[in-house]
């Protein structure tokens, strides 16, 4: 009896020593002084006159594109609750950046050479302040959010709702990297 007391024992220790030494949170890896967020309105920096490749001869836009980016980034921040979207004047924090590229490149062709599958990419530059201080937290050049769909086949969608996609991906990328730990 007294040797299966040790077992047991020996185990609690061991639980104990690997969750003390676990580097898992479910806390954000924010400064406790963060609790708020200003989005800045992305700015439209798609130059429409550059030269495309064969598919594309011109970059693609779609009109209001960076509003419905800025949207986006808003209602990520909403649904995570983990910085609280505010006013310019009251946020701890702000976000700003520029809409770089919207592409579409063919991914997959059929016997006809038709494209049958497309992937979709929403670029841009994105910075992270500490608005009290204006020091810049984080920078990153062209982040992306991406998708791909069918436009042929069983699976055929339009590119609208793949375009919602790619955005919410973007969302979803912004803000993860602006509450993780940098």
């Amino acid at each position: 009896m007294s040797r299966r007391r040790g077992w047991s024992g020996g185990v609690a220790v061991a639980c104990c020593v690997l969750m003390a030494g676990c580097g898992y949170s479910t806390r954000p890896g924010l400064p406790s002084n963060f609790r708020t967020v200003y989005i800045k309105p992305l700015l439209n920096k798609i130059d429409l006159t550059e030269l495309g490749n064969d598919y594309q001869h011109f970059p693609i836009y779609r009109p209001g594109m960076e509003t419905t980016l800025t949207s986006a980034i808003v209602s990520r921040f909403q649904f995570t609750g983990l910085l609280r979207p505010s006013s310019p004047g009251q946020a701890d924090t702000r976000i700003e950046g520029e809409l770089m590229e919207f592409r579409r490149d063919p991914l997959r062709f059929n016997a006809s050479q038709q494209v049958e599958e497309w992937r979709l990419n929403v670029v841009a530059n994105v910075r992270f302040y500490d608005q009290r201080n204006n020091a810049l937290i984080w920078e990153e050049e062209r982040m992306t959010g991406d998708t791909t769909y069918f436009a042929l086949g069983t699976k055929t969608e339009g590119e609208s709702a793949a375009l919602d996609r790619a955005i919410q991906d973007f969302a979803r990328r912004v803000v993860e990297r602006s509450v993780e730990n940098w």
